[in-house]
């Protein structure tokens, strides 16, 4: 029987998805919009960047993308980058903005 991917261990693999430029997973950050995971464990993502002009989109993607990719029993993982609604610090995790004091 095929193990069924959890939201839990999507969220899990994305949080060592790190913004190399504020050393921040992209969890926390608030950049992942949704997860979708089908009957035969496909993964839909959808998320954004702190900015459209981030310089790191590429490296950010590629690492979210392998990650899911290594999760046991994936098929197939789609990432959608989007703009809307754009991102703020509103978006971060609780945690986060009290580390940062916001």
């Amino acid at each position: 029987m095929m193990h069924k991917i959890t939201i839990k261990e999507v969220i899990d693999a994305l949080k060592g998805c790190i913004d190399p430029e504020l050393n921040i997973n992209i969890v926390d950050l608030g950049l992942i919009y949704g997860i979708n995971i089908d009957e035969e464990n496909n993964i839909k993502l959808k998320m954004t960047m702190t900015s459209p002009m981030c310089p790191v989109t590429s490296i950010i993607l590629a690492d979210a993308q392998l990650r899911l990719e290594k999760l046991e029993g994936v098929k197939d993982v789609d990432i959608e980058l989007v703009w809307e609604p754009l991102w703020s610090p509103d978006m971060m995790s609780d945690e986060l903005k009290s580390k940062m004091s916001i």
